[in-house]
């Protein structure tokens, strides 16, 4: 283990996922005063597209826009001791080094130092690990993955946090992981400047709850907060930075000059995202107690977070496992004038009873009233009557042919339905593969992570 002898190290986050802000990584390398940018890209339906991408193009299977990214902060990330790490390795981190040593090539950024993880992807090995006694059952059903193995799509592991650290050990300026978990990307740095061990738990619990706060980007620093009316320069929000000692204690706050704000409250949101039972959130490396967690305003748009205690780690890693489980598609309609609710309740339920005739009624159907009811269903408080309504019909199953029919029944509304129906767009709805979630737990002694460098 290489330990810096950082007393202190600060840690941004600058993607919460994949289609977050392509400008606010570059603003935290411009405003800089940081150590380590993180960037995280995957999410559990992200692993499955990015296996289809692979399946069509070995050179694909990643997310390409930290490419793009690259190209634009590589250079001052050098030039101001900024080291990167990315889980944007998606289900294929070698094509994505590959990439990152052209356009670092390209862009003149020598000497650099690239470092892949690797070992999260376990689809070519399922039947392997089930032979060797792991079931991969359901957490949610407790049906063994041999129920579904056929229609598998991926399959990954959300592997060691120490995997990362080990990564950074090396001297990587940039670090590229598969599936690790997101609080990981920024916990890594710290284990790696601290030297903590793998019985630290009080000080790998602080670290994973600073990770788990900044996860998510902005969502700490004013983004998505409850009284959004409060929050000063949205349409300029600082990404958030966490500043962590070697004893585990820490501060979440922000570049200066930047929009947003953090404060107890946006904190505390964030901390109760995701976070299932607060006795014993499980994470690969520790198990926390979120009881414990004491949040405290320290300054502007600075949160001291402390208290944090964990347990051992347990014997087993989370993994990610999607297949197809059938068809979907949907459909909508504007519908306006008089009545405008009850002529839309009307037209959904003359194309359920249409298809009902024809005898390709889907298993599963859904009927929403956008702007009405589509988020609260029967919780909806009754509003006044609306000039104008969007009807959004769903359907599932098994059958891409019952799907397809589904489809063929939206437009006729307009002529024959009832009167308003006006805004039918985007084309007939076309039936989609489900991709359903399967997770699932693998014993740890049955997975090894690696790590590749590269130098340019």
């Amino acid at each position: 283990m290489v330990v810096m002898g950082r007393t202190l190290v600060r840690i941004a986050n600058g993607q919460g996922f994949w289609g977050d802000s392509v400008d606010a990584p570059v603003a935290l390398v411009e405003r800089g005063g940081i150590d380590y940018l993180t960037l995280d890209y995957l999410a559990e339906v992200t692993m499955s597209i990015m296996q289809r991408q692979k399946r069509k193009d070995p050179r694909a299977g990643y997310a390409t826009d930290f490419v793009e990214l690259a190209r634009r902060i590589l250079a001052p990330c050098k030039r101001k001791g900024i080291r990167l790490i990315a889980n944007a390795g998606g289900v294929n981190p070698g094509a994505c080094l590959e990439r990152l040593v052209e356009v670092a090539r390209e862009a003149g950024v020598q000497p650099l130092r690239i470092a892949i993880v690797e070992g999260d992807d376990i689809l070519q090995r399922l039947d392997d690990l089930m032979a060797k006694g792991a079931p991969l059952e359901s957490m949610e059903t407790g049906r063994p993955l041999s129920d579904v193995r056929a229609h598998v799509l991926s399959a990954n592991v959300y592997i060691s946090t120490f995997a990362i650290a080990e990564a950074l050990d090396t001297g990587a300026d940039v670090v590229v992981t598969g599936r690790c978990t997101d609080p990981g990307l920024t916990l890594a740095p710290m284990i790696h400047e601290f030297g903590w061990k793998h019985d630290d738990w009080n000080r790998l619990a602080a670290g994973t709850i600073a990770g788990h706060i900044i996860e998510c980007g902005a969502q700490c620093a004013g983004g998505n907060y409850t009284r959004w009316w409060e929050v000063p320069g949205l349409d300029r929000i600082g990404y958030p930075v966490v500043e962590a000692d070697a004893d585990g204690g820490f501060v979440v706050t922000k570049q200066p000059g930047t929009g947003g704000l953090v404060n107890v409250a946006s904190v505390s949101e964030q901390i109760l995202y995701e976070m299932g039972d607060p006795a014993r959130y499980v994470s690969p490396d520790v198990v926390i107690d979120f009881r414990t967690i004491r949040v405290v305003q320290e300054g502007t748009d600075r949160v001291r977070v402390r208290g944090i205690e964990g347990q051992p780690a347990t014997e087993t890693y989370k993994v990610s496992i999607s297949h197809l489980a059938g068809w979907k598609a949907s459909g909508q309609v504007t519908i306006s004038g008089p009545s405008a609710v009850e002529k839309a309740r009307h037209c959904a339920a003359l194309v359920w009873s249409r298809l009902a005739e024809a005898g390709v009624m889907p298993e599963e159907t859904s009927t929403e009233l956008l702007g009405l009811d589509s988020c609260h269903g029967p919780m909806a408080r009754a509003a006044s009557q609306p000039a104008e309504v969007v009807l959004r019909l769903g359907a599932k199953d098994r059958e891409r042919a019952k799907l397809e029919r589904f489809g063929k029944e939206i437009a006729p509304l307009v002529t024959a339905g009832t009167p308003g129906v006006t805004g039918f767009a985007g084309g007939r709805p076309k039936p989609q593969e489900i991709v359903a979630y399967w997770p699932a737990l693998v014993p740890k002694r049955l997975i090894e992570t690696r790590v590749r460098v590269e130098d340019v």
